[in-house]
């Protein structure tokens, strides 16, 4: 599945369009690689992505077929690590 639409389906990122900005302003990574929106994702890849307000770190634990239902999205995924960002 692409990255940019894997985002959305998860609901890490809410737009797909706004998982592709990300994307070109390399804020995202996949396995400590500046990803690009269309890139191929599989299980197990480690996706970081640089937010504005923090840094998400995951593992990606399954990659759905289809779209699936916003509670079950967090299954997509498992948190390693968040580091929220100091206001300036």
């Amino acid at each position: 599945m692409r990255l940019d639409k894997f985002l959305k389906i998860s609901r890490i990122i809410k737009r797909r369009t706004e998982a592709k900005k990300a994307c070109l302003a390399k804020c995202v990574k996949v396995n400590d690689r500046i990803a690009k929106a269309g890139d191929e994702i599989k299980i197990g890849d480690e996706i970081e992505i640089n937010f504005a307000h923090k840094i998400l770190q995951a593992r990606i634990l399954d990659v759905p077929l289809k779209n699936i239902p916003a509670e079950k999205a967090i299954s997509l995924y498992e948190v390693i690590k968040e580091i929220k960002k100091e206001k300036n």
